[in-house]
């Protein structure tokens, strides 16, 4: 049996193409940043389309947090982002979740996990782009943390949530954090909240980017 590539696999090819729409009909609210990373990723795309990279079979794997996602996906079937919440579901039972973190605070064990889509790591593999998800529980807080060497985005497809307690994010709304930008997440009260991410970075950043949490800074007083 060959090796089974991307064009054999229409669900994922229709997934990345959705993740592609985000990238190219979403606002960049006037911010040249934001409009520069969203080419860039339309770019990476692109190239993997090119590529026709390997889909491996790697095992699905089941989080605590994962029994949100049947909501998380309900809701994003309702809103802008419908045909990617679609797509999701459609794949969702060939998705590895993950921690990523060697100690995962306790409180954070069933409220949160992660999964890539295309990346090292993805049954898409690739490393050029990291396309996935975060799916948080709700009242869930995301400990301060950073990526460094990665410029990172996140896109709402359901429930609400806020970065550095700085705004209310809502579903369809794409949050930019340079490489090294320090950021907490929390999440609303009501609803799971489900965001597709994407990470730019070098070929050996995507493959081991050392996930860590911030050290909490002391108060001065």
């Amino acid at each position: 049996m060959g090796t089974s590539r991307l064009r054999d696999h229409p669900d994922f090819a229709y997934t990345i193409s959705d993740f592609d729409a985000l990238y190219r009909f979403g606002s960049a609210g006037g911010s040249r940043p934001i409009r520069t990373h969203m080419r860039q990723v339309r770019e990476a795309i692109a190239d993997v389309f090119e590529d026709n990279p390997e889909v491996v079979g790697r095992e699905p794997t089941r989080l605590p947090v994962v029994d949100h996602l049947g909501r998380a996906l309900d809701l994003g079937s309702r809103g802008d982002l419908g045909v990617l919440s679609d797509s999701l579901r459609r794949i969702s039972d060939r998705l590895t979740w993950e921690h990523g973190y060697e100690k995962v605070p306790r409180g954070l064990v069933k409220k949160y996990g992660y999964c890539e889509i295309v990346g090292p790591k993805g049954p898409v593999v690739s490393d050029r782009i990291i396309l996935g998800l975060v799916l948080f529980a709700p009242e869930t807080v995301y400990p301060q943390h950073h990526h460094r060497g990665i410029q990172e985005s996140y896109v709402a497809i359901a429930g609400e949530w806020s970065e550095n307690d700085g705004a209310v994010h809502a579903p369809g709304s794409l949050i930019l954090n340079e490489a090294g930008h320090e950021h907490r997440i929390t999440t609303g009260r009501q609803s799971p909240c489900l965001l597709a991410y994407s990470w730019i970075g070098s070929p050996e950043r995507l493959l081991t980017p050392a996930m860590r949490f911030s050290a909490p800074r002391r108060r001065v007083r």
